[in-house]
């Protein structure tokens, strides 16, 4: 009888889909997305799903760098990736759970903030720049500026950064602070995250517009990763993040993350936004 109690009690709370466990991909030091100990939002975000699907959460840790996806959810390694842009074309994914954009990002003062990229003020002042991966591909900003003859004071700050410092992406936001540039265009988590943690007052404006031309969206919406194949494990994750949508967004809130309703979030993979995996 009490076999069967125990077995009946296991069925209850077990996940439709089989899983035992709730697996991870991430990036070991990359706040404020993820990190080893816990502290990212998206870290938060997974046990948040976890706790929901009534699934321990494991993880396998690696470094974000070209071919992520690749070595993580191609590998067998996890079954998830908590920050991917909608549509991913390298995986299937899941119902957008945030959109956010890219913003520019000074220093407070009484001048007004620089709202567009067709602020003729842009073409004097020192712009930092996020560059992704190994080869310091562009991202949108980057194209949008040099498409405006703006590149001559652009700098640009890897995403991708020297693991020996605890925050990797936070030199472009200290480097604003710091007064080393005049502005910087940077991914809405990121910059929403390390300007709250300046020793002075930091403005943060959307990029207007959201959409340079027909490829450069500033705006995207992020959803989670799965294997194509993974139906099941989607669908779960999908009911998971409509119950849990107030506890996320009170997660993205305690983060700073800048949320976007400017116009259709991109769903291509290319570009992408500044951040997410490869």
């Amino acid at each position: 009888m009490k076999r069967l109690l125990a077995l009946l009690l296991t069925c209850c709370v077990a996940p439709a889909f089989g899983a035992d466990a709730l697996r991870v991909c991430a990036d070991p030091d990359n706040l404020p997305y993820s990190r080893e100990d816990g502290s990212g939002f998206e870290n938060r975000i997974a046990q948040l799903l976890a706790d929901d699907l009534k699934l321990p959460l494991a993880y396998a840790w690696l470094p974000d760098r070209r071919g992520f996806v690749r070595k993580t959810l191609g590998a067998q390694l996890c079954d998830v990736i908590i920050g991917v842009p909608a549509g991913f074309e390298r995986a299937a994914t899941t119902q957008p759970y945030y959109r956010s954009a890219y913003v520019l990002v000074e220093r407070a003062s009484e001048a007004p903030p620089i709202r567009t990229l067709a602020d003729a003020r842009l073409a004097t002042l020192r712009i930092g720049v996020q560059l992704i991966g190994d080869d310091g591909a562009n991202t949108p900003p980057t194209q949008a500026l040099a498409r405006r003859g703006i590149v001559d004071q652009v700098h640009g700050y890897m995403v991708y950064g020297d693991y020996r410092d605890r925050t990797p992406q936070s030199p472009i936001v200290d480097a604003v602070a710091a007064g080393d540039i005049d502005v910087a265009i940077v991914w809405g988590p990121t910059a929403g995250y390390f300007a709250s943690k300046q020793p002075v007052p930091i403005t943060l404006t959307p990029v207007s517009p959201w959409l340079d031309g027909p490829q450069w969206p500033m705006v995207f919406d992020i959803s989670m990763a799965v294997r194509k194949d993974d139906r099941a494990l989607r669908r779960e994750l999908n009911r998971a993040i409509e119950r849990q949508a107030p506890a996320i967004a009170a997660v993205l809130r305690e983060y700073h993350v800048p949320l976007s309703t400017a116009g259709m979030a991109a769903s291509s993979p290319s570009p992408q936004p500044a951040g997410t995996q490869q």
